[in-house]
């Protein structure tokens, strides 16, 4: 008999005793290690797995064995089947592969090892981790955890407390950014996948030859049963003249100055410039901000945004709204930047320092092949997904930033996910982002789950709005700082929670209590009557809650 007819059996198996992922990886190395079994496959969360093996070397019984004899495991049921299969890997080098190396990359990776997939992933561009461990969420974040600290060091929201000072050592504030970079690159990601069994990781440039094969660095080819593009995305620098002839930064390279700026203009004025602008003010830079909408914050309603800018004009951060910027040009005291308001009036100013790009994302298609493959792009050039993360060519899955979805590391991780079970294991599950919670790190922050009043309204549903600001939230009154305020958004006729927006100090820290609410479908009077403890933020949650029918203004502490 030929290779490409050599028959395998099938078992298919329901498992009892399986607790978690964990037990499911042990049950699928025990069988991975028996003679004959070709390929095993164990999902806990259905307590199914099938296993591909030869009858000339296991039988059927045998491998049910294997399975009994563990302490804890028991196979409940089996059902054997035939299977023609190609040449070894169903004719393909790998099961899957991976091109990316950052978190949908890596959580596609484990959850391959996990179901026993030979798998390659093929890295370029970024190290090991991608945007969110080099040159994103973890710089950006603990920057402005240290600008915080300096904050706080000059600041005090209590008149009896006065703070002296603060001494900042901006070098050594780079160099601890980069060790932490550096460790939890190692730690999240390179020390995670070390001992897989079924793993491969390349460095080199892949593209699409074909819809199974891919070639790295045009000069090694691998063939693929599945293909999962993890690419993310790059800074968007808009087609300014004179911008790329003056050198500008982004968030990769602005990390990386060791030397504190005297002065940055920053063009844009969503989540990444708010927060750059937060952090690197309090770290004793001069901040511009230009924006070429009416506000900061365009994708939220214009409290929030109002709200935010209060707080950051406070602190001495300058924001120009209605400023498109028209040209640059490099002269011996700086960047020249000339742009223009709506009604036509134009304006040139200098820039001292260094102009920041924070205009957005683009995701990372350009050299994959795509076009030659079928693989379509959306309106605005990510890669068209279904709920199951499938590319316009089936086996063909992408996950992350390069996806055409919200661009969060966990919302990446939960897609790769989704992704290979969908492609190995039959799984069903769909992305869902109803009730996806989201925090910009400025401060104070701001924090979302579900739709606003605007959205509401647009879709035409029946909707009421609590607004309470932090004045009336006795931990705010505490602390001394009542910047912001909590706002619910509820149906009118179900008393179901549509979404939510805080603006706190450490609001991020509330909204998964609103998305958990939204999840399980709990009415906003049941979070009114809830017991949250006193003089904590989460106890806004309830007085928030309590405004739709009271004046809480009326209330006495505690009183519900």
């Amino acid at each position: 008999m030929a290779q490409s007819e050599i028959q395998h059996q099938t078992a298919q198996l329901d498992i009892t005793g399986m607790t978690c992922t964990h037990c499911a990886a042990t049950i699928q190395k025990l069988l991975l290690r028996q003679p004959g079994v070709r390929e095993a496959r164990v999902d806990y969360p259905t307590g199914k797995g099938i296993v591909v093996f030869d009858p000339k070397q296991i039988r059927p019984e045998q491998i049910q064995q294997v399975i009994d004899q563990t302490p804890s495991y028991r196979v409940s049921r089996m059902d054997i089947g035939l299977l023609v299969s190609p040449k070894e890997e169903n004719g393909y080098d790998y099961r899957l592969i991976i091109i990316g190396g950052g978190s949908a990359a890596f959580a596609a990776a484990i959850r391959a090892e996990e179901l026993g997939l030979k798998t390659l992933m093929i890295n370029d561009g970024l190290p090991i981790g991608g945007t969110c461990v080099n040159v994103g969420c973890v710089p950006s974040k603990t920057l402005i955890r240290t600008a915080e600290a300096a904050f706080h060091a000059r600041h005090s929201f209590f008149d009896a407390v006065r703070p002296r000072g603060a001494d900042i050592d901006f070098p050594r504030v780079i160099r601890d950014k980069q060790q932490l970079v550096e460790t939890l690159r190692q730690q999240k990601y390179l020390n995670v996948v070390q001992d897989f069994e079924h793993l491969k990781i390349l460095s080199g440039h892949a593209r699409l030859d074909d819809s199974h094969t891919v070639v790295v660095d045009e000069k090694m080819r691998y063939t693929g049963e599945k293909i999962l593009l993890a690419t993310g995305s790059r800074p968007r620098i808009p087609d300014i003249p004179g911008l790329k002839e003056v050198g500008y930064l982004t968030n990769r390279s602005l990390f990386e100055l060791e030397e504190k700026p005297e002065s940055l203009t920053i063009m844009g004025a969503g989540y990444v410039g708010c927060e750059i602008a937060t952090a690197y003010r309090r770290l004793g830079v001069k901040i511009r901000i230009i924006e070429f909408t009416d506000r900061i914050l365009r994708s939220q309603t214009p409290d929030i945004s109002e709200e935010l800018a209060r707080h950051m004009q406070a602190e001495g951060i300058e924001i120009w709204p209605n400023f498109r910027a028209k040209r640059l040009e490099r002269k011996a005291a700086g960047i020249q930047i000339t742009g223009q308001f709506p009604d036509g009036r134009q304006h040139t100013f200098l820039e001292p320092g260094h102009v920041v790009v924070a205009t957005g994302i683009q995701a990372n298609v350009e050299g994959l092949g795509l076009e030659a493959v079928g693989v379509q792009l959306a309106g605005n050039g990510h890669i068209a997904v279904n709920d199951f993360m499938q590319t316009s060519v089936p086996h063909i899955y992408a996950a992350g930033d390069v996806a055409n979805t919200p661009a969060y590391v966990y919302t990446a991780a939960y897609e790769a996910k989704i992704a290979v079970n969908h492609a190995f294991a039959g799984g069903r599950e769909a992305i869902d982002y109803r009730v996806l919670p989201w925090v910009i790190f400025t401060d104070p922050q701001v924090a979302g789950v579900g739709m606003d009043e605007a959205q509401a309204d647009q879709l035409g549903i029946p909707y009421e709005v609590s607004k309470l600001s932090l004045r009336e939230i006795p931990r705010a009154l505490a602390a001394r700082d009542t910047r912001g305020f909590i706002k619910l958004i509820r149906h009118a006729e179900t008393d179901q929670l549509l979404g939510a927006r805080v603006v706190a100090p450490e609001g991020g820290e509330l909204i998964m209590t609103l998305s958990l609410a939204m999840k399980y479908r709990i009415p906003v009077q049941e979070l009114a009557a809830q017991l949250f403890p006193y003089l904590t933020l989460q106890e806004g949650i309830k007085l928030a809650a309590l405004a739709f029918s009271k004046d809480v203004q009326k209330l006495s502490c505690c009183a519900s």
